[in-house]
């Protein structure tokens, strides 16, 4: 089969070539034929140049419109992406974005549905954000990490994963089956944050094009998640820092450089006793610490960016005691502003000198328990020796008999100072039993109401309806109030008479707290005196009018019964005294019980407590001090009582083992060869001694119970108590003999 004939249209310069010879026959006259060939040929080469020139023109107009036709598209993508965006800028609530993304995912790419699925950072779980369309159903539907659809592969995937079919066969998570799906990830940071599906385009597979729209789409989404993390990030950890900034008990507050409040903290409204929007624009140190050239040098020198050490000033409005530290503020538009604590503590300063008056008045106690030891000995024999010599039988002359009276008298007040100054060293063992505050407050008054009347004295009481029942010693909580009322008293007296004299007694019940206030209407104590209010022979008195133990011996006391004393500048002027304790809580077991008995002391002249001693018996003294000796030995002697003595316990222990006493008198704190106590150690070795014993104790009967002793009489010596005690001892033996 002959190959036919192609023809090819000739060029424009062939063209050309052909009507120049043909013209040019034409011109020259050559042969009809030849003219007439050469115009056939010029047609039919004209005819293939103008049907190419057509197809040339239709092949530029299909490529025009289909230009046309991915402009228009790309525009219309454009306007998408950009609507896209302003409704992700209208919110940056994360499952708000996460529904726009998939409500306009599935309109931008004309799928029948549409879902995001979220990383849960704390779970590490897929969770399904938003659902639109067909796949509505699926929102909130947790995609485990077993899960095989296409939409979990997309999360772990860099690039967009797409399925088409003919039917429903593609799966896109477990239990949802799609003919087609394209599935981009979202990533933020280099990481994966969810995934971004689509299923079912309505107008086929899925084009070049529609991948490059749900690329753009996903990375926009992307950046639109990781800001709505970042905000909610920002968010939490303001309310955190807020939350912390106003839980500080602390005053906290921004300073700027004018000295104006920029932020405060609640604790620093409360300090100033304003609300806080009232706090800020105002100047710091008239609102919070007042106007203090040290507040001014603080914020200074922090403004110099100096690190300041704190100062701590008395706020006079309300007497508080404030700590301020400050600090420059660093970071952007912080220029000149400072961060400022401010610390309450009054409390603290109050607690600090209590610790300090404890620990003062721990160390007087013991220097004064060593003096009071020392000095009961040899008042234990001025005292008794004066005391033999006053007995009628002794025929002293009268002259020589008052000077022995005033050596007597005054033994017995050296005495009673010691005895003070021990029951301020060393609280004695209280009796437990319920008192109320208002029988003590009505039997103190009674005592006092001549002196306050003789002196023109009011005494208000404002009791508190119900008894105010404290555990304790009715008389030591007695002795402690008549001291305050004495006190009272003397400062009133001194008043002129336009002045009211006044003293107001009140007690009152409060959160488990009995307190008992004692107010009086005089000078007042001098704020440089209040801190040695309670200090030992510390007195305001004139010389003779007072031995400046009795607030020092209050204090001690109620120490000892659980409480606080403490004195305060009365809010009229004078003086303020507050006793708190704890309140009695009565339970079904107790009971009321009787006052602990001194031991009876006997009259003058009754020997042995009535009970004539007609045969002699043995007495064993166990005393470092001779005149102790001299003493006993002076009051039994003549009575036909043998009387040996014992310097040391080691010594008492070995008379005791080589010979028969019927009785033994011992210093409380005589002590063994072993350092124990001499009356606890004849005890343990012999406990038959317990009714023989006698201990002569330098404070109250606390010390004497310690050594389990029946008996106990107090030093210095009195020579009736010390008589009646022997007497009722040494019957006693007798009997059982």
């Amino acid at each position: 089969m002959p190959t036919p004939l192609r023809l090819k249209a000739p060029s424009p310069a062939a063209l050309a070539a052909l009507a120049i010879v043909a013209c040019t026959a034409v011109a020259i006259n050559v042969s009809r034929p030849l003219a007439t060939a050469a115009i056939a040929v010029l047609g039919i080469t004209v005819w293939f140049a103008l049907r190419r020139l057509e197809r040339q023109a239709v092949t530029a107009e299909a490529r025009r419109l289909e230009a046309a036709r991915q402009l228009d598209r790309r525009i219309s993508e454009l306007f998408s992406l950009q609507e896209l965006s302003y409704v992700l800028a209208e919110s940056i609530e994360l499952d708000r974005i996460a529904d726009q993304v998939a409500r306009y995912g599935a309109r931008f790419l004309q799928a029948d549905g549409a879902l995001v699925a979220l990383v849960d950072d704390e779970t590490g779980g897929l969770r399904v954000a938003a659902a639109a369309g067909v796949l509505a159903p699926l929102q909130g539907r947790i995609i485990g990490a077993q899960d095989s659809g296409l939409a979990r592969l997309g999360l772990t995937r860099e690039r967009i994963e797409v399925a088409q079919a003919d039917q429903a066969t593609v799966l896109l998570i477990e239990g949802e089956m799609v003919r087609s799906a394209a599935v981009a990830p979202l990533r933020s940071q280099g990481r994966s944050v969810g995934a971004l599906a689509v299923a079912d385009r309505r107008e086929g597979p899925f084009t070049t094009e529609d991948l490059w729209l749900l690329s753009t789409i996903a990375t926009q989404t992307s950046m639109a998640i990781a800001n709505s993390r970042l905000y909610e990030m920002v968010r939490r950890s303001t309310e955190e820092w807020e939350t912390a900034f106003d839980a500080l008990s602390e005053g906290l507050g921004v300073v700027g450089s004018g000295g104006q409040i920029v932020r405060a903290n609640r604790a620093l409204a409360q300090l100033a006793d304003v609300p806080v929007e009232a706090l800020i624009g105002a100047d710091f140190a008239g609102a919070v610490a007042e106007a203090a050239p040290l507040v001014s040098e603080l914020l200074a020198a922090a403004q110099r960016l100096e690190r300041p050490g704190p100062i701590e000033l008395r706020r006079e409005r309300d007497s508080r005691r404030l700590r301020l530290t400050a600090a420059p503020l660093s970071g952007p538009g912080a220029e000149a502003s400072v961060v400022i604590l401010v610390e309450d503590v009054t409390e603290q300063r109050a607690m600090e000198a209590q610790l300090i008056q404890n620990e003062k008045m721990a160390s007087i106690g013991q220097l004064v328990s060593g003096v009071a030891h020392e000095l009961n000995n040899p008042l234990t024999s001025i005292a008794g020796l004066a005391e033999l010599l006053l007995e009628p039988t002794m025929h002293v002359p009268d002259p020589t008999r008052e000077h022995l009276r005033v050596i007597h008298d005054q033994a017995e007040r050296a005495a009673r100072i010691v005895r003070n100054l021990l029951t301020f060293a060393r609280p004695s063992t209280l009796a437990k039993e319920p008192v109320d505050l208002n029988d003590v407050v009505g039997r103190t008054a009674l005592l006092i109401s001549y002196e306050l009347r003789l002196r023109g004295i009011e005494l208000e009481r404002t009791l508190d309806p119900e008894a105010v029942r404290v555990v304790g010693d009715r008389y030591e909580l007695q002795q402690v109030l008549l001291n305050l009322l004495t006190n009272a008293v003397h400062a009133v007296s001194s008043l002129p008479p336009d002045r009211p004299r006044r003293i107001t007694l009140a007690t009152v019940r409060s959160a488990g707290r009995a307190t008992l206030r004692v107010r009086d209407t005089g000078p007042g104590i001098p704020p440089e005196l209040v801190p040695h209010v309670f200090t030992p022979f510390f007195t305001t008195k004139g010389p003779g009018q007072g031995t400046g133990l009795g607030l020092s011996v209050s204090y001690g006391l109620i120490e000892a019964h659980g409480g606080r004393i403490s004195y305060s500048p009365a809010p009229d002027g004078g003086a303020e005294f507050v006793v708190s304790l704890p309140l009695h809580t009565p339970t079904a077991e107790s009971a009321p019980s009787d006052d602990q008995a001194e031991p009876a002391a006997a009259l003058p002249g009754d020997r042995a407590g009535g009970a004539p001693v007609t045969r002699p018996t043995r007495v064993l003294v166990v005393d470092d001090d001779p005149a102790v000796h001299r003493l006993i030995n002076a009051l039994f002697a003549p009575e036909g009582h043998v009387v040996d003595a014992a310097r040391s316990g080691e010594q008492a222990l070995r008379l005791v083992e080589d010979s028969v006493y019927d009785l033994v008198i011992t210093d409380a704190h005589a002590v063994s060869a072993d350092g124990k106590l001499f009356a606890a150690t004849l005890l343990t070795s012999h406990p038959d001694w317990r009714d023989r014993l006698v201990v002569a104790s330098h404070g109250r009967a606390s010390e004497a119970h310690t050594t389990a002793a029946l008996h106990w009489v107090a030093k210095p010596l009195n020579v009736r108590d010390l008589r009646s005690i022997v007497g009722r001892v040494l019957t006693a033996v007798r009997s059982e003999r």
